[in-house]
């Protein structure tokens, strides 16, 4: 097949987790109705975008109900759903992870935010992902009969040089989830 469908859902996001997935999960739902055969998420997009939100609705894998929810509607629906990304925890440590499920609801890739967003003017806006999340440290890709897919989030489009690498791997399509604040 070489024409295939995308959607990118851009979800609004509050401080109620269950109320996020399930925002998330009727988007997924109307973009599987619509024929899509890949779709994908925002960044965080079960939890408000703030340091202080993360650690409480961070999730394990494979154990988390935002993982669960995305395997079993990539499942249902037999499609590639790039679930944006959410935090999640690995011993202590936090990350800012996408994680990729195939139509029978496998994983198929799980990037982690690699270039955090740490900002300092003086006197006008001081955020520093640092503080909280650990960074990632692979370039991540996936194949589908489509093509092969890239995935980074956000403040890694800054990187040219990774992005450059995704495709010197055969990335035919860079997916980057990114927060709507």
């Amino acid at each position: 097949m070489s024409n295939f469908q995308i959607s990118l859902c851009q979800t609004p996001v509050a401080d109620d987790k269950a109320l996020n997935l399930q925002t998330a999960k009727a988007a997924i739902e109307m973009a599987a109705l619509a024929g899509s055969h890949l779709v994908a998420l925002p960044e965080m997009f079960n939890c408000p975008y703030g340091k202080e939100y993360f650690d409480s609705y961070a999730e394990e894998f494979p154990q988390g109900k935002t993982i669960k929810l995305l395997s079993a509607l990539a499942k249902k629906h037999s499609l590639y759903l790039i679930g944006g990304s959410i935090p999640e925890k690995e011993n202590t440590q936090l990350y800012n992870t996408c994680f990729v499920f195939g139509p029978e609801g496998q994983l198929l890739a799980r990037h982690r935010k690699v270039h955090l967003f740490d900002i300092d003017i003086p006197g006008q806006i001081s955020f520093k992902e640092s503080e909280t999340l650990t960074p990632g440290d692979t370039v991540t890709f996936f194949d589908t009969p489509f093509c092969r897919v890239g995935i980074a989030i956000c403040y890694d489009i800054r990187f040219p040089e990774f992005t450059r690498l995704m495709a010197l791997k055969g990335a035919n399509l860079v997916v980057l989830p990114a927060a709507l604040i």
